[in-house]
């Protein structure tokens, strides 16, 4: 059923649902050739060899020669495997791009949804297991992803190439003959990440890397939703989009009491190619650290920095279009930034009829991210898909200095809540030439409805109607809109008077009124009124917060309203 996808990341079937899900604008699960030589021994379960055993010229292939040529670190640490990355990465990014073709067993392609589901890891053939507090756990190649990624494990010293072992998993009698098919050098199509989060005595998930460069986090009473990429290029026009693969990775074992795990991650398309290090640390707020180098093999036009793709079906506004019961479908509502001016800014998501592109412009931001601010089940009453549980994800750039550009917001039309229809991303203004090197550091942070940071009074809900009166005799055109804007939080004693609090309302176009404040009942927050007259058929890209004594008392609002019915 499409409402039981990626439901509860402990349950297998309930991730699976997720893993069946369709990507609007992410369609391509590209991944190039990542086979190895034969495996030479079996270890606790899982096939094993060296990598320092491997001829230096395993293949003809120009990605192995690149390989080959860049030697391994001696000894092994994680300052020095970076650097043995990133090195793999520049030499890559001088080749000729190369895509690997299928390499999966038709067998295992051709599996459907529910086929690919019934193959079941066994948690006891996990890394690690009862050795630290990380375990990971492998996925089955098959059905999407037709091409397995490599995966090392370092340890003591040593790296050593996983490779497929079918007693990892469980098949149905109906799949056997396809397990009897199968052969170690084909590889796992990605891994998950488990960790005893929330109790001593039981492991849960807590991120997943799977399919190109997607991944998904989860913090304490999350389930999973949105998705992580490593990188995004050329997003938009629509049909022009690359999806880089990570398709290496290399997963440093921790110390049995380590809190925090590191791994790296090779990063290829035909246009860039990148080392990635990922420190990997759950908890409340599951945190993972990102040191993204990049390699440019040809001009970038767009770039896409620390990507996040989500799903948006309906809110309140519009679930009066939609034969369902549920008040509203979604895995995000609200786009969230922080300028270097420290304005906090929110961009309520929208399911357009069109392609709708938007950005808030900046230098160097402090921040963004896509949000799930509500969070009472009484918001969806869907028992299902626990929409209130989804994680919101912010991207901390840390104060970085990234330059001139824009937060950039594009939502696609969708029917179906099985497709992801939201992608925000970092654009820098400068694009990325080929033989360029650029490196970003940022940390990805998942949370429920605020984060620590914010001080300020935020939206709670935002309502959009006709302007006209129930039984009005000569109501004015349809194309008249009221907003209703409602900024939570307690209101202080002091800003009781509602004569202390004044609206600011920006608009780019069209004729908007005087903005109108109220208190909430129970002095819950603060109400915002306006109307707005559109001028013609132009876009009005609206600003409004509120202001006590002078001093500003609220986040920003923005949204952009476009002469459409549905909007």
């Amino acid at each position: 059923m499409a409402r039981k996808r990626d439901v509860e990341a402990i349950v297998d079937m309930q991730l699976s649902a997720w893993l069946a899900r369709p990507l609007l604008v992410l369609l391509a699960m590209l991944a190039f050739s990542a086979c190895g030589s034969d495996p030479t021994l079996s270890t606790g379960g899982r096939h094993t060899k060296p990598v320092e055993d491997e001829p230096a010229a395993a293949t003809a292939h120009q990605r192995r020669a690149a390989e080959s040529s860049v030697p391994l670190p001696r000894p092994v640490t994680a300052a020095a495997l970076q650097e043995y990355v990133d090195e793999r990465a520049r030499r890559l990014a001088q080749l000729p791009y190369t895509a690997g073709g299928r390499v999966t067993p038709d067998a295992l392609a051709q599996l459907d949804d529910a086929q690919y589901r019934s193959i079941e890891f066994r948690p006891e053939a996990a890394l690690w297991r009862g050795e630290t507090l990380f375990e990971v756990q492998f996925f089955h190649p098959g059905f999407r992803y037709e091409q397995p990624v490599r995966i090392h494990a370092v340890e003591d010293g040593r790296i050593d190439e996983l490779f497929l072992d079918r007693e990892s998993f469980r098949y149905p009698e109906t799949l056997a003959g396809v397990a009897e098919m199968l052969t170690p050098e084909l590889g796992y199509a990605g891994f998950r990440v488990h960790y005893p989060l929330e109790s001593p005595d039981r492991s849960q998930e807590v991120a997943v890397f799977l399919g190109a460069s997607y991944f998904r986090l989860v913090g304490g009473g999350q389930v999973h939703g949105l998705s992580g990429r490593g990188l995004a290029v050329d997003v938009v026009p629509p049909g022009h989009e690359e999806f880089p693969v990570f398709g290496e990775f290399w997963l440093l074992r921790p110390a049995p009491a380590d809190t925090a795990l590191v791994f790296f991650a090779l990063l290829d398309s035909p246009s860039v190619t990148g080392a990635y290090r990922f420190d990997l640390q759950p908890g409340a707020s599951t945190v993972l650290r990102v040191d993204a180098r990049l390699h440019a093999r040809r001009d970038i036009a767009k770039l896409g920095v620390a990507p996040l793709t989500s799903m948006f079906l309906y809110g309140p506004n519009r679930a009066r279009e939609f034969d369902d019961y549920r008040p509203q479908v979604h895995d995000s509502d609200g786009l969230l930034m922080r300028t270097r001016a420290d304005e906090w800014i929110l961009r309520p998501l929208s399911n357009r009829r069109e392609v709708r592109v938007t950005s808030l412009r900046d230098r160097d931001p402090r921040g963004f991210g896509l949000i799930q601010r509500a969070r009472r089940f009484e918001a969806y009453l869907d028992l299902e898909t626990n929409y209130q549980r989804r994680p919101s994800v912010w991207v901390d750039t840390e104060d970085a200095a990234w330059g001139s550009g824009g937060v950039e917001l594009v939502e696609i039309p969708t029917s179906s809540e099985t497709n992801d229809n939201i992608v925000a991303y970092w654009a820098p203004d400068q694009p990325f030439l080929a033989g360029e090197s650029r490196r970003y550091r940022y940390r990805l942070i998942t949370f429920d409805r605020r984060l620590d940071a914010q001080s300020l009074l935020q939206v709670e809900r935002a309502r959009v109607g006709w302007d006209a009166l129930p039984g009005q005799s000569d109501p004015p055109p349809r194309s008249h809109r009221r907003f209703v804007i409602d900024f939570g939080a307690p209101a202080t004693s002091a800003l009781q008077d509602a004569g202390l609090v004044a609206a600011v309302l920006e608009t780019s176009s069209g004729q908007t009124s005087s903005p109108s404040v109220q208190l909430l009942p129970d002095g819950a927050g603060w109400r915002a009124t306006f109307d707005l007259i559109p001028d013609g058929e132009r876009p009005a890209d609206m600003r409004l917060f509120l202001t006590a004594d002078g001093a500003k008392l609220t986040e920003t609002w923005t949204y952009v309203w476009y002469p459409d019915p549905s909007q």
